[in-house]
């Protein structure tokens, strides 16, 4: 029988807005006995949205921590009690002003598990329909439309740098047997 993960004790170093920084002393599974920094953060939506002639839409924004503006999908994180779904239903509306018919759970994965608890759920949203964008007061969002040949491109070329956005299109690629 396997041995259960021990926590010794946790204590918070920093609660913000978005993240919380613990520090746990442990006890794995395998018997390591280990401190471990945790950036706690309550999970997020990546969108796939796919326009009716198969060009996905991608949104441009500066990102402050990487001092760089880079193209990337729709995404944001989850509202306490909200379903992946609905959240990505409402980071669409809000960065890009499209609607969709229908949103499908896709898959789930881990961005950064080795310091990360963030979960990031992939949802394909399609049946786009155009509204007035509604982004936050510190978003400036510049809102691109490109087809699978396009994104294969900036693949090759190292135009696509966010690790959920090459997850996504990663799938996209794979999914529909399109070489890369």
């Amino acid at each position: 029988m396997r041995a259960r993960l021990r926590v010794l004790s946790t204590k918070t170093i920093y609660s913000g807005k978005v993240v919380e920084l613990r520090l746990d002393q442990v006890i794995e599974p395998g018997g390591v006995v280990a401190s471990r920094e945790v950036v706690c953060h309550p999970g997020s939506v990546v969108v796939l949205p796919r326009l009716p002639d198969g060009r996905v839409v991608l949104v441009r924004q500066y990102r402050y921590a990487v001092r760089q503006w880079l193209w990337e999908l729709v995404a944001g994180s989850m509202d306490p009690g909200e379903t992946p779904e609905e959240s990505a239903r409402r980071e669409l509306r809000e960065e890009t002003g499209y609607r969709a018919r229908t949103v499908k759970l896709l898959l789930d994965f881990y961005p950064s598990p080795g310091f990360l608890s963030e979960r990031f759920f992939l949802v394909e949203a399609q049946g786009l329909t155009r509204a007035k964008a509604q982004p936050e007061a510190d978003e400036q969002i510049e809102v691109g439309h490109f087809t699978r040949s396009q994104l294969v491109n900036m693949l090759h070329r190292k135009q696509i740098r966010d690790a959920k956005t090459l997850v996504a299109i990663l799938w996209l690629v794979c999914s529909h047997n399109v070489s890369i």
